[in-house]
């Protein structure tokens, strides 16, 4: 077998690193050809660049550059290499070194960028002709039309999110106009249960206390909210061109069933696993093979009881809006993200409410201008770059 070349956009992320996990149990499945990073932490990356010996290493941030070749020599020789004798990758530096990899040769793209600076190398990897193992759901979400474009073949993008990836196992059982609804399960984050009053004055901390998924600081919020779930609504619309009325969301607390696919017929398929995000990025990097052992299966041999509750919609607005946004299309599912992220930082920094997160989204949307469909990256900056401007300025009146 020979291996699958890789490129890897956001190495020292979460998703990042348990990516790597999978290339290091599998070396005859995968190599690592190129790491990128946004440039947070240069140490992990000069140290994942060394142990996988990567032809080329990209930072977003250009300032970090002569850190990361510090970093490089320094992990180099701590690894145990002889002084001049160690592979030195090339190195990418600035805006455009994400963009850049993408177009590395390889066999698979895994954009694991967090945020809208992942749109780039998503268009990037896709006009390659790479496969696109996407857990960068802003690209698609903010850049839907662009994405679409770029696509030159249908199996080309792979989802990398665990409830994309569990629609994408289950929609093999059956064709497309088989498909009556699409099942998005949500663990129902840390306040699942409790009323919209109930969640006026909860803290950060309480906030990132997820019950089910170690994850990152921003996604960890937006679960708390559903936000994120409102996203995932988005992406699943994309994704498989199933309508929003056709799209539901249900509260499944032990996070096993991913999600599911009703069909015409009364069936339902259901992909079920431990929640371990190592199994949707392994089978992402090896679609549509499987990568043996990639995560522990269920154990049946042992008792387990699994419950499903509808979406309070009233405590937790967020899906309903995304919906709405989704449907509006054009830039707002751009604005509906960008606004979040500036409620998100507010409500962390303690300039926010966490019932006003959104509450203000929703209020930066009512008055969004009418943009056209994006024609370019520009098209959706632009749009951001309002969203985020108002959602500032809604704040800074509620402080």
């Amino acid at each position: 077998m020979t291996p699958r070349d890789v490129v890897l956009l956001g190495s020292t992320g979460s998703i990042g690193t348990q990516a790597l996990d999978i290339v290091r149990r599998n070396p005859d499945r995968f190599r690592v050809v190129a790491l990128g990073s946004g440039g947070g932490n240069v140490e992990l990356l000069a140290a994942q660049a060394i142990e996988f010996k990567v032809d080329a290493v990209g930072l977003a941030r250009a300032s970090t550059a002569q850190d990361l070749q510090l970093a490089l020599y320094a992990e180099a020789q701590k690894q145990g290499y002889a002084q001049g004798h160690h592979h030195v990758p090339k190195m990418l530096t600035g805006p455009d070194a994400m963009a850049e990899l993408a177009g590395w040769p390889a066999d698979v793209v895994l954009n694991a960028v967090v945020g809208s600076i992942g749109l780039a190398p998503t268009l990037a990897a896709l006009r390659a002709g790479r496969t696109l193992a996407l857990a960068n759901k802003e690209s698609l979400i903010a850049g839907a039309p662009l994405v679409k474009a770029a696509l030159q073949r249908m199996d080309q993008l792979v989802p990398v999110d665990s409830e994309h990836s569990a629609l994408a196992q289950c929609l093999r059982a059956g064709t497309a106009t088989e498909v009556r609804k699409l099942i998005l399960t949500a663990s129902g984050g840390p306040f699942r249960g409790r009323s919209r009053d109930e969640l006026a004055n909860v803290t950060v901390e309480q906030a990132l206390a997820h019950p089910t998924w170690n994850m990152g600081h921003v996604i960890t919020i937006n679960s708390a909210t559903l936000v994120n779930k409102g996203l995932e609504v988005i992406e699943a619309h994309e994704l498989f061109g199933v309508g929003y009325d056709d799209i539901e969301v249900v509260v499944h607390p032990q996070s096993v069933i991913h999600s599911m696919v009703e069909f015409t017929d009364g069936s339902t398929i259901a992909q079920a696993s431990p929640p371990d995000m190592r199994l949707p990025i392994a089978l992402a990097l090896g679609w549509p093979d499987r990568v043996p052992e990639a995560a522990g299966p269920v154990d049946w041999t042992a008792s387990h009881g699994w419950t499903f509750q509808p979406l309070d919609g009233a405590a937790f607005p967020a899906v309903a809006l995304a919906k709405a946004a989704g449907r509006a299309g054009r830039c707002r599912p751009a604005i509906y993200n960008a606004a979040n992220e500036e409620c998100v930082a507010a409500f962390t920094a303690g300039r926010l409410p966490f019932t006003a997160i959104v509450d203000t989204v929703e209020r930066v949307l009512a008055g969004a201008p009418d943009y056209a469909e994006p024609g370019t990256v520009e098209d959706v900056l632009a749009a951001e770059s309002w969203a985020r401007a108002h959602a500032r300025e809604l704040i800074a009146a509620v402080d």
